[in-house]
């Protein structure tokens, strides 16, 4: 026996409601913490000096790289855009940063555990597998080619 439940919003719009609070969450956070490490830094060149304190691999070049990437990653995200290539590099940028930054034990409830970066690790892989939905340029994008490809069937 089947049990149906009626959903007002359509569940294949609720799950694209969900995906764009995810990605604006994500964008948002990310784009903000560019904005503080770059504050903190004083200019691209400063962060670079700053990540030389750490145990980041060619802190000149990736301090600026990273920042940049969460500006241009985070606005990619809220709008959209490339979610499955963005939030992969998002992953692997939040990997680098819980490997080299937050070094803490989890739960050490220190500003250096790694909670956060974990968390934003996963969610930005989520999303980079289930896309930006109907409410991100991705879904426009992808949505007009699968149009034709269709039409020419």
């Amino acid at each position: 026996m089947t049990m149906t439940t009626s959903n007002p919003l359509g569940s294949r719009t609720a799950r694209d409601l969900v995906l764009l609070l995810a990605r604006v969450g994500l964008g948002i956070i990310m784009i903000g913490h560019a904005a503080l490490m770059h504050g903190l830094g004083g200019s691209l060149s400063g962060i670079g000096e700053m990540w030389a304190a750490t145990a980041v691999p060619l802190p000149t070049l990736s301090g600026p790289a990273v920042v940049l990437f969460e500006y241009v990653g985070g606005a990619a995200m809220i709008l959209g855009l490339g979610v499955p290539i963005v939030g992969v590099l998002m992953a692997l940028t939040m990997v680098g940063a819980w490997v080299f930054v937050h070094t803490s034990p989890l739960f050490s409830m220190d500003a250096n555990g790694p909670e956060l970066v974990i968390s934003l690790a996963l969610l930005s892989l989520v999303l980079a597998a289930l896309g930006s939905g109907r409410f991100g340029l991705d879904h426009l994008i992808t949505g007009r080619r699968g149009h034709r490809v269709v039409a020419g069937a």
